[in-house]
């Protein structure tokens, strides 16, 4: 599906028939002539036919976290003898991302805006690509014709009564691609949740469609450690006031800021994500959203992937709205966030407060994701009461220091040491605005493990040529 956006207007041209589309209220209103009538129903057919529209060559979309259309991509996958030179490309997608083995590298090569761990591996060897970009920015890859896929892939729910799907946990930057499609191929799950806000597609501009049945790719059930938990306990006691809107991502310090927050009152979520901390914190009372700006009574997500206690809140919940991603991590929304309190975690950070975040020295781990959105959008709060916080265990599983004197060879600056204000380690807190280098050195110090100090104390001497001091 071939479209253009202009001035909230979608035109979509498909097999030479035009529609004009306009937004209104997260739905699709339509006017003139329709690409397709609104009773017209996409043919349902199996996977194996389904897929059999992706011809060598093609740029293939899919959907991603807990939305990835596994049973299309195994299909395409099971389809590769009549395929060569086809890309796919994605946000991080759960499975076995079977375009991504080894066997399968002369017929197909995965493209990454953000990259998950199941790709990882194919990206170290240069059998996939990665790129750095801002979460927020993904959208335009599409509007801007960088990439206009000739075959997307989703994840969507059945239709309703009146022919919506929803893309269910997964906006994103799906409608982009969609927008810019020529054929899309809907994978419809009946264990798919429901959204509301961007989440709405009539089942109208599918091309063909697949019925499954199966249960939604799931993260969960792994506790935080107690360097997690005193860590979620540091920021939750220091930095989260009441009446604050949060955004986190998935992981055990995000889970152990969550849980420490059940003394709070009337948070706001305002992320790309959240995952399962957020129901316990909604069912008692804890997050209203009542103090928000934008959205107010709404909890605002763009993607989410968690356990079915999750995908259960989540669904036809009128609570929850889930936006496109240019949206949601757009700075200039997030800074009128009341109280605005951005918690990212790292890889490492130096003694002038450089973060590292999506590479462990020269070898690629996953992409900037919506770190540098949330933590600048933090720090130019109105209010003037943003906190941009940077969380990490102060030593690594073997025991190195995550605090160091540089960043390792090759490592890639996600968030620059003018962006940082608040690194947390189970030591403490470090405030590093408005610090000398000589102050950010001596403030990150005292929060790394104290088996390492004394050699940081000597780099930053050698580093800065004098000593770190407040």
């Amino acid at each position: 599906m071939a479209s253009m956006l202009s001035n909230n207007f979608v035109r979509i041209n498909r097999s030479g028939i035009s529609a004009l589309q306009k937004f209104s209220n997260n739905y699709f209103t339509y006017t003139n002539e329709l690409a397709h009538p609104l009773d017209r129903k996409a043919p349902i057919v199996s996977a194996k036919e389904a897929v059999a529209c992706v011809k060598p060559g093609n740029l293939v979309f899919c959907s991603g976290a807990a939305a990835t259309p596994n049973a299309l991509i195994s299909a395409m996958v099971e389809n590769a003898s009549n395929l060569k030179d086809v890309t796919v490309c994605h946000m991080h997608t759960e499975g076995p991302a079977g375009y991504a083995q080894p066997e399968n590298a002369d017929i197909f090569r995965s493209a990454s805006f953000f990259m998950g761990g199941n790709v990882r591996k194919a990206v170290a060897e240069g059998r996939g690509d990665n790129m750095s970009i801002f979460l927020q920015d993904i959208p335009q890859l599409f509007f801007r014709k960088i990439y206009q896929p000739d075959v997307a892939f989703v994840h969507v729910s059945p239709p309703d009564q009146h022919g919506y799907c929803s893309l269910g946990t997964s906006v994103d930057c799906v409608r982009a691609a969609l927008q810019h499609s020529k054929i899309i191929v809907a994978q419809m799950n009946k264990k798919m949740p429901r959204t509301f806000g961007d989440s709405i597609v009539h089942s109208s501009h599918f091309d063909f469609a697949v019925e499954i049945d199966e249960p939604l790719p799931a993260h969960g059930g792994k506790a935080p450690t107690d360097v997690e938990t005193k860590i979620g306990k540091i920021i939750a006691e220091n930095l989260v006031e009441d009446g604050a809107t949060l955004q986190m991502g998935i992981g055990s310090i995000p889970d152990a800021v969550l849980n420490a927050l059940h003394n709070h009152k009337d948070l706001g979520i305002h992320s790309e994500m959240f995952a399962n901390g957020v129901v316990d914190l909604v069912a008692k009372g804890c997050v209203t959203n009542s103090q928000k700006t934008t959205h107010k009574g709404r909890i605002v997500g763009s993607f989410l992937i968690g356990d079915q206690k999750l995908y259960d809140f989540v669904d036809n919940n009128p609570f929850i709205e889930m936006l496109t991603i240019d949206y949601v991590n757009s700075t200039s929304v997030i800074r009128q966030l009341p109280k605005m309190t951005a918690i990212n975690s790292c890889i490492e950070v130096d003694l002038t407060g450089q973060v590292c975040s999506d590479s462990i020295g020269t070898r690629f781990f996953s992409g900037f994701g919506g770190q540098v959105d949330f933590i600048r959008g933090a720090a130019e709060g109105t209010d003037g009461r943003g906190k941009p916080i940077i969380a990490m265990p102060s030593t690594t599983n073997k025991g190195e220091s995550k605090i160091t004197p540089m960043l390792k060879p090759g490592a890639g600056v996600v968030t620059s040491r003018a962006h940082v204000h608040y690194v947390v380690t189970e030591f403490g807190i470090a405030s590093l605005f408005g610090k000398t280098m000589r102050q950010r050195a001596h403030a990150l110090i005292q929060i790394a493990h104290p088996d390492h100090r004394q050699n940081l104390e000597k780099a930053a001497f050698e580093r800065l040529k004098q000593m770190p001091s407040p």
